[in-house]
């Protein structure tokens, strides 16, 4: 399978892991990605631009990865394209801003400082962290779901996998 035909699968499972228009945005058609694969040729990683695969070669930014479950785990890029996609609160759990620096480094976000969540997400969703501007802060995989990460005041709401660090301007 080549290429362009495994991307064109992973169009259609994000459409229906994310909803409606994921994949076009995490793959347009027009933009140049680099598909990963395991010994067996299965794929494992969508990387944005040509990346040589040689020790030491720069890296792309990963947009996905692609688990054996069939389910994406989205990479910070990959966040930035969906939430580019699609209007708040979709796949979104929003953070005060005392929770920022934390979610930034990568660190989990807590419900007790959650403010607003989309009513749509399940535990064990991929999500975007967000604040009250819709500023991304980072990614993860969803530990409680949208109502109860707004109505619970402990617990870790979302593991947080990678985070957006600050623009230094």
């Amino acid at each position: 399978m080549t290429d362009a035909e495994t991307i064109a699968d992973l169009r259609t499972a994000a459409d229906y892991q994310f909803g409606a228009g994921a994949g076009e945005a995490l793959f347009p058609p027009d933009d140049l990605l680099t598909v990963r694969r395991s010994s067996g040729g299965r794929p494992r990683q969508v990387i944005d631009g040509d990346v040589d695969d040689t020790p030491g070669s720069s890296e792309g930014d990963r947009l996905v990865s692609y688990g054996t479950d069939g389910r994406f785990t989205l990479g910070l890029a990959g966040g930035q394209r969906l939430h580019a996609a699609f209007a708040a609160p979709r796949h979104r759990m929003v953070v005060g801003e005392e929770s920022e620096p934390f979610v930034r480094e990568g660190r989990n976000t807590f419900a007790k400082f959650v403010t607003a969540a989309d009513d749509g997400i399940r535990p064990g969703d991929e999500v975007l962290v967000v604040d009250e501007t819709d500023a991304i802060f980072g990614v993860g995989r969803a530990e409680l779901s949208g109502r109860e990460a707004e109505q619970l005041g402990s617990g870790v709401a979302v593991k947080t996998r990678d985070g957006n660090p600050a623009d230094d301007d």
